[in-house]
């Protein structure tokens, strides 16, 4: 690479590495100022970053001659370059390691026509702009050049704009913002390998070159491959792979993407195959989010979305000729681009306002433009102004069409707002997201159990995240030196909470993994008992959640006994069944005597209760996808009143209204005829092949209810139940009267009494109940 070669200080009057980390910690710092401005007015933190950028370059500061010598010299070039080129590497990477391949094989179709359907008006419009623009600039040599580059830059969509702006503005996790991804990926990657085609097609020797590097690619994966595997073994008993392995993979993708780029090449589909094709399951895969996660989102995008700032230069535009070109250009990008998305999303039979959202965000422009721009225009020799007109149009395309995204998700948010809170209405066919909490290891056994069977055929996608929550200690004053310390008196870092249960957790979770190649996202939250209730609601309604798990606050001893654990973990329950934005299901988890990890040598028997209500419904909806698991054995039993008397409303003998009275009955006659649709929908589906057993019994009171639940004590190992919510119910008369834990409902803690002497866990399961609003401190 010509910048590695070149980053030599020459007689510049300041060191060209000082400059360029005073260039970057000014653009952080300038452009947190401009986020605290912006993010009350629903502005992303990119925008807020090319401002910086802008502020810092000839636009503004750097007009001033002192500023202008010290930020930009005759070597400063070779130096942003070079760090440009690293740091596009690890986002470039990572964006490829945080894919999601199961979302993108299962939308390849719908993205791929999304994408290749903005990318044909574009290049049509590309096309006629450039014939434009060489009439109105005069361009006399290598005009065909000029036309390619004009149709790349309208069609292409930088994928790292569209993630961050996806994830600052909170909808990377909804079906739009997905999409949005996946064809920003497949726009971009196209674009890459068309432009690296052409590049390739036009000398023999550069076509030597490209297979020269497409057998460097293949390699490297394979590599990666066989470091991921023996990195994983030999670090078995750790939390991470050490420095020296991480540095050894990274080295090598640097290499192999410099040697890419030295024949003049684009490593961008190099760095995302690399990430994409690496091995998901086990420490490597997991200590490279977890070292670059950080760096990337902090610190590379900004200053990345900073120097597309720093490259722009305002007085370009004073000169009329420049600006009508800029104006038409970015009219046609913005054109091309919402036709042919209106266009796709059409075909599709997609709604309208998702096709615009998806039209302006694929619109985004980045770093992969401005190299591609660059490596055209050393090979063309044009004009120094046609390479500032190409930045130009590069940056403002990204400027306009940032606050665009952000105004058109705020003025439309009921739209684009989580809207699976439910598994009732969720159809078992379609992707099931779903967020389990652990404190611990022992609480592994049952959760793993819980998503392999909730995968049922995999058929089904399923989308699992699991969230370690970990008490955050009261800190200790102490006299002592930190080399006096012991283990676990001071923590210097939030990685170091947790102790060994990390270790384990992880263990499980790629056991898991490797076994069933369903790929479970972890996150670690370090919070007090007070609060910690928030940051689950808030992961869930992030991560746009339709159930969340919870571990029961007593767990069994050997003698068979429940034992409690800490009191702030059924606090912390209590208040996340109060204001949980999706439904919630508590998990009273047996161990080895309950339910365990599905495999295929057992076959595990699985009892759904059904009462009625709206929670119990709720549970058969869950049911659903743990029936189509072919190592469960299901059985629906329903409970219905002996005689007809029960069915019946009863009333108090205080005095009603008529009103009052009419609407009881009502409401209790819809939610029977609810129940009963539901169970018969569930009937039709799935007993009726034979995959559920169903079996109905008939009790009169709460006591006959008691001993049926006894005589099945022993037959399952997971019983699944709703909490409540069933209305005046003789059948559960009296069961409450010794009711210990009320977030189980009664039935529920009827099952997870100790006394009740049952081998089988247990899975109370409440509907979501709340809309989506701040959550209140209790």
């Amino acid at each position: 690479m010509d910048a590695a070669r070149r980053a030599v200080c020459q007689d510049d009057p300041f060191n060209p590495l000082i400059t360029t980390g005073t260039q970057a910690s000014c653009m952080l710092v300038i452009s947190h100022f401009f986020h605290l401005v912006l993010k009350p007015l629903g502005q992303p933190g990119p925008i807020a970053q090319i401002l910086a950028g802008l502020v810092l370059g000839p636009s503004m500061l750097s007009r001033i001659d002192k500023v202008g010598n010290f930020f930009i010299q005759a070597s400063s070039e070779a130096y942003y370059q070079l760090f440009s080129f690293i740091f596009r590497v690890l986002f470039v990477f990572l964006i490829g390691l945080e894919t999601d391949i199961p979302y993108l094989r299962r939308n390849l179709r719908q993205a791929s026509i999304i994408a290749y359907g903005g990318v044909i008006t574009c290049v049509i419009f590309g096309a006629a702009i450039a014939a434009f623009v060489i009439i109105q600039l005069n361009v006399i040599t290598e005009k065909f050049y000029l036309v390619i580059i004009t149709m790349v830059i309208l069609a292409n969509s930088a994928s790292p704009a569209v993630i961050r702006l996806a994830a600052e503005l909170k909808f990377g996790t909804s079906d739009v913002g997905r999409l949005a991804i996946c064809s920003s990926l497949i726009n971009e990657m196209s674009c890459v390998i068309f432009f690296s085609v052409y590049l390739a097609c036009t000398s023999k020797k550069l076509f030597g070159a490209a297979m020269l590097g497409l057998f460097c690619v293949v390699g490297l994966i394979v590599l990666n491959m066989y470091l991921a595997n023996w990195s994983n073994r030999r670090n078995q008993n750790q939390k991470y792979v050490s420095n020296a392995e991480v540095l050894l993979i990274l080295s090598l993708l640097v290499g192999v993407s410099m040697l890419i780029e030295a024949y003049g090449f684009h490593s961008t589909l190099c760095c995302f195959l690399a990430g994409m094709m690496f091995p998901r399951e086990g420490k490597t895969a997991r200590t490279l989010r977890h070292k670059l996660s950080y760096a990337v989102y902090n610190f590379i995008l900004p200053v990345y979305f900073g120097y597309m700032g720093f490259l722009f230069d305002v007085s370009d535009l004073r000169k009329l000729e420049i600006f009508i070109i800029v104006v038409v250009m970015i009219l046609l990008s913005f054109g091309g681009r919402i036709i042919g998305t209106l266009v796709a999303c059409h075909y599709l039979k997609m709604p309208r306002n998702e096709g615009v959202i998806l039209a302006f965000i694929l619109n985004l422009k980045g770093h992969a433009d401005l190299l591609m721009v660059e490596i055209i225009s050393q090979q063309a020799h044009w004009d120094p102004t046609i390479y500032r007109l190409l930045i130009v149009i590069i940056v403002l395309n990204t400027v306009i069409a940032g606050p665009v995204v952000a105004y058109i998700l705020r003025k439309d948010e009921k739209f684009f707002a989580h809207s699976h809170t439910a598994l009732e209405q969720h159809d078992p066919d379609t992707e099931l997201r779903m967020l389990s909490c652990v404190y611990g290891s022992r609480q592994m056994t049952g959760v793993i159990g819980l998503v392999s069977a909730l995968s049922g055929l995999q058929i089904a996608p399923i989308f699992p995240y699991l969230i370690h929550l970990v008490e955050l200690p009261k800190r200790r004053k102490t006299n002592l030196m930190y080399h006096e310390l012991e283990d676990g008196d001071q923590y210097s870092d939030e990685e170091d909470y947790g102790g060994n249960d990390v270790v384990e957790i992880n263990d499980a979770v790629d056991a898991f993994t490797k076994e069933t190649k369903i790929l479970i996202h972890q996150v670690k939250v370090v919070s007090s008992f007070s609060t910690i209730f928030e940051e689950v609601c808030n992961n869930a309604e992030d991560s746009r959640v339709s159930i969340i798990f919870l571990p029961f606050h007593k767990h069994q001893r050997i003698d068979g006994q429940m034992e409690s654990g800490k009191e702030g973990i059924r606090t912390t329950n209590q208040k996340i069944l109060r204001h949980a934005p999706c439904s919630v299901g508590i998990l009273v988890d047996r161990g080895q005597t309950g339910f365990q990890l599905v495999v295929s040598e057992r076959v595990q028997p699985v009892a759904t209760l059904f009462f009625g209500g709206p929670d119990d419904r709720e549970a058969l909806a869950c049911s659903k996808r743990i029936a189509s698991h072919p190592r469960i054995n299901m059985t629906l039993i329903r409970f219905l009143p002996a005689s007809c008397i029960d069915q019946k409303v009863q009333i108090d003998d205080a005095p009603h209204g008529d009103d009052e009275v009419l609407m009881a009955i009502s409401n209790h006659e819809t939610e029977m005829e609810m129940d009963n649709a539901s169970v018969e929908e569930f009937y039709n589906r799935y007993v009726t092949r034979g995959q559920v057993g169903y079996v109905e019994k008939q009790v009169e009171n709460g006591l006959q209810t008691v001993e049926a639940l006894r005589e099945l004590a022993e037959m399952y190992s997971l019983f699944i139940v709703g909490k409540g919510g069933r209305g005046p119910c003789h059948m559960t008369t009296g069961m409450s009267d010794w009711e210990e834990c009320p977030e189980l409902g009664t039935v529920g803690d009827l099952l997870a009494s100790s006394d009740f002497n049952i081998n089988g866990s247990v899975l109370v399961i409440q509907r979501h109940r709340h809309s989506s609003k701040d959550l209140l401190d209790d």
